[in-house]
Protein backbone atom coordinates (compact mmCIF):
# COMPACT_ATOMS: atom_id res chain seq x y z
CA UNK A 1 0.00 0.00 0.00
CA UNK A 2 1.42 3.22 -1.13
CA UNK A 3 1.92 5.73 2.34
CA UNK A 4 -0.94 8.52 2.47
CA UNK A 5 -1.24 12.01 1.59
CA UNK A 6 -3.70 13.28 4.19
CA UNK A 7 -5.72 16.57 4.58
CA UNK A 8 -5.59 17.74 7.80
CA UNK A 9 -8.97 20.43 8.90
CA UNK A 10 -8.31 21.67 12.78
CA UNK A 11 -11.96 22.82 13.69
CA UNK A 12 -11.81 23.14 17.90
CA UNK A 13 -15.18 24.76 19.21
CA UNK A 14 -13.11 27.17 21.20
CA UNK A 15 -13.10 30.97 19.48
CA UNK A 16 -12.87 34.34 22.00
CA UNK A 17 -12.95 36.88 19.56
CA UNK A 18 -15.42 35.00 16.88
CA UNK A 19 -17.20 32.46 18.82
CA UNK A 20 -18.14 29.49 17.21
CA UNK A 21 -16.51 30.81 13.85
CA UNK A 22 -16.02 27.01 12.73
CA UNK A 23 -19.92 26.47 12.43
CA UNK A 24 -21.03 30.09 11.80
CA UNK A 25 -22.73 30.58 8.22
CA UNK A 26 -20.97 32.05 5.30
CA UNK A 27 -22.96 32.84 2.67
CA UNK A 28 -25.75 29.91 3.60
CA UNK A 29 -23.17 27.25 4.20
CA UNK A 30 -21.07 26.47 7.76
CA UNK A 31 -17.54 28.13 7.48
CA UNK A 32 -15.52 24.70 7.79
CA UNK A 33 -17.61 23.31 5.10
CA UNK A 34 -16.28 25.33 2.41
CA UNK A 35 -12.23 24.24 3.25
CA UNK A 36 -14.03 20.67 3.38
CA UNK A 37 -15.50 21.28 -0.40
CA UNK A 38 -12.66 23.04 -1.76
CA UNK A 39 -10.51 19.41 -0.14
CA UNK A 40 -12.42 17.16 -1.62
CA UNK A 41 -12.44 18.90 -5.11
CA UNK A 42 -8.90 19.25 -5.50
CA UNK A 43 -8.92 15.06 -5.65
CA UNK A 44 -5.41 15.41 -4.26
CA UNK A 45 -6.03 13.62 -1.21
CA UNK A 46 -6.25 10.06 0.26
CA UNK A 47 -7.77 11.23 3.26
CA UNK A 48 -9.42 14.68 4.20
CA UNK A 49 -9.41 14.32 8.27
CA UNK A 50 -11.11 16.90 10.16
CA UNK A 51 -9.70 16.97 14.06
CA UNK A 52 -11.90 18.69 16.24
CA UNK A 53 -13.42 18.44 19.85
CA UNK A 54 -16.61 19.49 18.99
CA UNK A 55 -19.19 16.71 18.56
CA UNK A 56 -21.48 19.57 16.39
CA UNK A 57 -18.55 20.14 14.10
CA UNK A 58 -17.87 16.71 13.86
CA UNK A 59 -21.46 16.59 12.66
CA UNK A 60 -21.01 19.06 10.31
CA UNK A 61 -18.26 17.90 8.85
CA UNK A 62 -19.02 13.54 8.03
CA UNK A 63 -21.92 14.91 6.47
CA UNK A 64 -19.85 17.73 4.39
CA UNK A 65 -18.03 14.41 3.12
CA UNK A 66 -14.76 15.03 5.50
CA UNK A 67 -13.45 11.84 7.92
CA UNK A 68 -13.28 12.57 11.43
CA UNK A 69 -12.74 9.45 13.66
CA UNK A 70 -11.73 10.36 16.84
CA UNK A 71 -12.49 13.35 18.88
CA UNK A 72 -9.44 15.52 19.71
CA UNK A 73 -8.37 14.94 23.58
CA UNK A 74 -9.22 18.14 25.15
CA UNK A 75 -5.30 18.61 25.99
CA UNK A 76 -4.94 19.77 22.43
CA UNK A 77 -8.48 22.35 22.15
CA UNK A 78 -6.98 24.56 24.63
CA UNK A 79 -6.08 28.44 23.71
CA UNK A 80 -2.26 27.22 23.88
CA UNK A 81 -2.16 24.31 21.92
CA UNK A 82 -0.01 24.19 18.81
CA UNK A 83 -0.97 23.54 15.98
CA UNK A 84 2.33 21.44 16.00
CA UNK A 85 0.97 19.09 18.35
CA UNK A 86 -2.36 18.74 16.55
CA UNK A 87 -1.15 17.88 12.98
CA UNK A 88 1.72 15.27 15.16
CA UNK A 89 -1.18 13.66 17.17
CA UNK A 90 -3.58 13.12 13.71
CA UNK A 91 -0.69 11.45 11.50
CA UNK A 92 -0.01 9.55 15.02
CA UNK A 93 -3.80 8.25 14.35
CA UNK A 94 -3.64 7.74 11.04
CA UNK A 95 -0.22 5.96 10.92
CA UNK A 96 -1.83 3.66 13.65
CA UNK A 97 -4.46 2.33 12.61
CA UNK A 98 -4.81 3.52 8.44
CA UNK A 99 -1.29 3.52 7.26
CA UNK A 100 1.90 5.35 6.71
CA UNK A 101 2.06 9.24 5.81
CA UNK A 102 3.88 9.95 3.10
CA UNK A 103 2.78 13.95 2.76
CA UNK A 104 0.39 15.82 5.04
CA UNK A 105 -1.55 19.59 3.84
CA UNK A 106 -2.84 21.48 6.83
CA UNK A 107 -5.95 23.75 5.63
CA UNK A 108 -7.04 26.00 8.38
CA UNK A 109 -11.20 26.45 8.30
CA UNK A 110 -10.43 30.32 8.83
CA UNK A 111 -9.36 30.80 4.88
CA UNK A 112 -13.17 29.90 2.97
CA UNK A 113 -11.97 32.08 -0.03
CA UNK A 114 -9.03 29.13 -1.30
CA UNK A 115 -10.19 27.19 -3.90
CA UNK A 116 -9.74 23.78 -4.89
CA UNK A 117 -7.37 25.10 -7.40
CA UNK A 118 -5.57 26.69 -5.15
CA UNK A 119 -4.68 22.90 -3.66
CA UNK A 120 -4.43 21.51 -6.65
CA UNK A 121 -2.07 23.73 -8.12
CA UNK A 122 0.09 24.07 -4.87
CA UNK A 123 0.41 20.16 -4.93
CA UNK A 124 1.37 20.31 -8.57
CA UNK A 125 4.34 23.06 -7.34
CA UNK A 126 5.13 20.87 -4.82
CA UNK A 127 5.68 17.77 -7.05
CA UNK A 128 7.34 19.83 -9.80
CA UNK A 129 9.79 21.41 -7.70
CA UNK A 130 10.28 17.36 -5.55
CA UNK A 131 9.71 20.01 -2.51
CA UNK A 132 10.01 19.46 1.19
CA UNK A 133 7.18 21.58 1.71
CA UNK A 134 5.00 24.58 -0.14
CA UNK A 135 3.29 27.28 1.16
CA UNK A 136 0.84 29.42 0.41
CA UNK A 137 1.71 33.46 0.49
CA UNK A 138 -0.44 36.69 -1.09
CA UNK A 139 1.07 40.26 -1.96
CA UNK A 140 1.46 42.00 1.77
CA UNK A 141 -1.55 44.88 1.14
CA UNK A 142 1.15 47.83 2.20
CA UNK A 143 4.89 47.90 1.99
CA UNK A 144 6.63 46.31 4.70
CA UNK A 145 9.37 49.09 3.74
CA UNK A 146 6.57 51.94 5.56
CA UNK A 147 6.62 49.93 8.40
CA UNK A 148 8.65 50.20 11.58
CA UNK A 149 7.87 49.82 15.69
CA UNK A 150 7.70 53.26 17.35
CA UNK A 151 9.60 54.92 20.67
CA UNK A 152 7.69 54.65 23.82
CA UNK A 153 7.62 58.74 22.96
CA UNK A 154 6.21 58.17 19.69
CA UNK A 155 8.71 60.48 18.06
CA UNK A 156 9.36 59.02 13.92
CA UNK A 157 12.77 59.39 13.84
CA UNK A 158 14.38 56.81 11.47
CA UNK A 159 11.25 55.40 10.71
CA UNK A 160 11.64 54.83 7.20
CA UNK A 161 15.07 54.26 5.65
CA UNK A 162 16.29 56.86 3.21
CA UNK A 163 16.51 54.12 0.62
CA UNK A 164 13.00 53.15 1.02
CA UNK A 165 11.36 56.55 0.46
CA UNK A 166 10.12 55.90 -2.73
CA UNK A 167 6.67 55.89 -4.54
CA UNK A 168 5.03 52.25 -3.60
CA UNK A 169 5.05 50.86 -7.24
CA UNK A 170 8.71 52.18 -7.43
CA UNK A 171 10.06 49.61 -4.22
CA UNK A 172 10.33 45.34 -4.77
CA UNK A 173 7.07 43.43 -4.23
CA UNK A 174 6.81 41.36 -0.74
CA UNK A 175 4.46 38.82 0.39
CA UNK A 176 2.92 37.50 3.67
CA UNK A 177 1.97 34.43 5.00
CA UNK A 178 -2.00 33.83 4.67
CA UNK A 179 -2.56 30.82 6.90
CA UNK A 180 -4.45 28.79 3.68
CA UNK A 181 -2.23 25.82 2.44
CA UNK A 182 0.69 23.96 4.23
CA UNK A 183 1.67 20.90 2.69
CA UNK A 184 5.00 19.27 3.83
CA UNK A 185 6.50 15.41 3.92
CA UNK A 186 6.02 13.15 6.65
CA UNK A 187 10.04 14.74 8.12
CA UNK A 188 8.23 18.18 9.22
CA UNK A 189 5.36 16.40 11.57
CA UNK A 190 6.63 17.43 14.95
CA UNK A 191 9.09 19.89 13.63
CA UNK A 192 6.56 22.73 11.69
CA UNK A 193 8.63 25.72 12.83
CA UNK A 194 11.74 23.76 10.74
CA UNK A 195 9.31 24.12 7.65
CA UNK A 196 11.02 27.04 5.91
CA UNK A 197 14.07 25.87 4.12
CA UNK A 198 15.58 26.69 0.62
CA UNK A 199 13.60 23.31 -0.55
CA UNK A 200 10.48 25.35 0.85
CA UNK A 201 8.50 27.14 -1.77
CA UNK A 202 5.70 29.45 -2.40
CA UNK A 203 2.30 29.30 -3.69
CA UNK A 204 1.52 33.05 -4.52
CA UNK A 205 -2.34 33.26 -4.02
CA UNK A 206 -4.57 36.48 -5.20
CA UNK A 207 -5.13 38.36 -1.75
CA UNK A 208 -8.97 38.51 -2.34
CA UNK A 209 -8.63 34.82 -1.86
CA UNK A 210 -6.29 35.16 1.19
CA UNK A 211 -8.62 36.24 3.87
CA UNK A 212 -7.94 34.63 7.31
CA UNK A 213 -11.02 34.85 9.20
CA UNK A 214 -9.74 35.99 12.85
CA UNK A 215 -12.52 38.38 14.01
CA UNK A 216 -15.89 39.55 12.92
CA UNK A 217 -14.56 41.94 10.41
CA UNK A 218 -12.52 39.51 8.75
CA UNK A 219 -16.10 37.18 8.48
CA UNK A 220 -17.96 40.23 7.03
CA UNK A 221 -15.49 41.08 3.85
CA UNK A 222 -14.92 37.52 3.12
CA UNK A 223 -18.42 37.23 2.92
CA UNK A 224 -18.78 40.28 0.90
CA UNK A 225 -16.31 38.78 -1.28
CA UNK A 226 -18.46 35.39 -1.76
CA UNK A 227 -21.42 36.78 -2.11
CA UNK A 228 -19.62 38.97 -5.08
CA UNK A 229 -18.60 35.95 -6.73
CA UNK A 230 -22.24 34.19 -6.53
CA UNK A 231 -23.80 37.02 -7.95
CA UNK A 232 -21.51 36.94 -11.05
CA UNK A 233 -21.79 32.64 -11.39
CA UNK A 234 -25.62 33.30 -11.56
CA UNK A 235 -25.57 35.98 -14.36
Amino acid sequence: MNALHIAVIPARKGSKRLPNKNIKLLCGKPLINWTIDAAIASKVFDLVLVTTDSAEIAALARAAGASVPFCRPAELATDTASTNDVVSHTVAWVEAHLGDVAHVTLLQPTSPLRRASDISRAMALYDARQASAVVSVCPTEHPIQFCNTLAVDLNMAGFIRATDNKRTQELEPTYRLNGAIYTFCREYVGNLSGIYTANTFAYVMKSERSIDIDQPLDFIIAEAILSQHQRKERV
